[in-house]
């Protein structure tokens, strides 16, 4: 992170060249793009600061007025929303939480970009797993290029799975193989956790469900929310076990919001743990000056995809989330937006943010650089998921059905209620969120 900005100012010249827009500021009048973003983010501020740099120099007469915003998550997309709801503070580009996508572009408050990056020849050296991220109807729009990803992986301890006599490299092909794995370390080692998998969905019920026969929560085709389903009941069925077998942290500790604080800053470095599912970030969490900095971190863990099922096509599975960059649909200046956009998300300065921020790199030229891939020992492995890994969908009641899956998957860790009792209840909650009609069984 220290050195964003050096990083950053060193590809300024080279930004200059490549916008190429006038801006259409001729004679006196000037024109003014309001950028929005979190401003917790310092290597994301860096970015912005930089591009404000370079689009002001390459387009005469055009100010960029940057507008942090402070906050978490929450606070930032509730400042967000209260400033679209005005054309007078709404900003003409923004950091926008591709799980918040659906619902802004609902609300009325995001330009539909399918026309200005039909021309865009960068566009094609983007992921097209990565695309999915600014997608905001059920007809594919693309309202969205994308900041940043991640992906999940399976993260194991070599010396732990090395104890109980598993070797390295270890490659789960099905969840029966996740399940031998835990067993076996569990035998050689009581006092070892072999193998967590968090009470929640993005490293866990989704990392299930999107690896059974045609597991979804949405169906595409019909665009409607899939009930029924037996993939949803096997998943919960999956947790259950490895909680009522002692696999996991207790289930106490799986509720606990900080209980991936324990996993990554004691259980895994002190070789507590054999596995966990955990996004790409990981190696954030443990590299120099990191708040749980372990310099073996490299050498001691490892790591693979997570298996399907029954170890069906494609053979692996994970989950996607991060942000991306929209442009406000009542902006004065689209097309000058979109080109702040553009610079923003071009080769080289996607290149020093993503390597600075240590993120999945969503443009393939950027994933290809040496800089990138000597990012950190695992970036090479946790950007080949990508290509099997799947979005959330992210509709604008999404966030109340997510809630729901939460408290099914919780209820089945805590021992409440049975997989087939939390997936019923689910079913009832999802039609009274959705209603009857937008529901299809499986």
């Amino acid at each position: 992170m220290r050195g964003m900005t050096k990083t950053l100012m060193a590809f300024t010249v080279v930004g200059l060249a490549l916008t190429g827009c006038s801006g259409d500021s001729g004679g006196d009048d000037s024109q003014t793009l309001k950028i929005a973003y979190k401003k917790t983010d310092p290597v994301l501020e860096s970015l912005m600061e930089n591009t404000k740099e370079q689009f002001e120099a390459a387009n005469e007469g055009v100010t960029v007025e940057l507008s942090p915003i402070e906050g978490n998550d929450e606070d930032y997309a509730t400042k967000l929303a209260l400033s679209q709801r005005s054309p007078d503070t709404a900003p003409d580009v923004f950091v926008e939480d591709s799980f918040k996508l659906r619902a802004d572009v609902d609300a009325g408050y995001v330009l539909a970009l399918d026309e200005y990056l039909a021309d865009w020849e960068d566009w094609d050296t983007f992921n097209e797993t990565a695309k999915q991220a600014g997608v905001g109807d059920d007809e594919g729009g693309t309202y969205a290029v994308p900041l940043e990803t991640d992906t999940r992986v399976i993260w194991y301890n070599q010396n732990v799975l090395g104890a109980a006599g598993i070797e390295s490299p270890w490659q789960p092909e099905t969840w029966d193989d996740l399940l031998e794995m835990a067993r076996t370390v569990k035998d050689s080692n009581p006092d070892v956790v072999p193998f967590s998998m968090y009470a929640g969905t993005m490293q866990s019920f989704y990392e299930l469900l999107y690896g059974t026969e045609d597991g979804a929560l949405y169906d595409e085709d019909e665009q409607k929310w899939v009930t029924g389903s037996q993939g949803f009941i096997d998943s919960l069925e999956f947790l259950k076990t490895i909680y009522d077998e002692g696999l996991a942290v207790t289930p106490a500790q799986a509720l606990d919001p900080n209980i991936w604080q324990e996993i990554v800053g004691d259980m895994l470095p002190q070789d507590k743990m054999g596995a966990t599912v955990e996004g790409s970030y990981a190696p954030q969490f443990w590299q120099e000056g990191a708040d749980y900095e372990w310099p073996e971190y490299s050498e001691v863990m490892a790591t693979a995809p997570f298996p399907t099922q029954n170890g069906q096509d494609p053979g692996a599975v994970s989950m996607s989330g991060g942000w991306t960059l929209a442009v406000g649909a009542g902006s004065a200046n689209p097309d000058l937006a979109v080109e702040f956009l553009k610079t923003a998300m071009n080769k080289d300065n996607s290149l020093a943010y993503t390597v600075e921020a240590s993120k999945i790199a969503v443009r393939t030229d950027v994933a290809e650089t040496s800089e990138y891939q000597e990012m950190n020992p695992f970036a090479g492995e946790v950007t080949e998921v990508l290509d099997v890994s799947n979005y959330r969908p992210a509709t604008a009641d999404f966030a109340e059905i997510d809630t729901a899956v939460l408290t099914a998957t919780q209820e089945v860790v805590a021992g409440g209620k049975s997989p087939e009792e939390a997936a019923a209840t689910y079913d009832e909650t999802l039609k009274r969120i959705v209603g009857e009609d937008n529901v299809v069984e499986k």
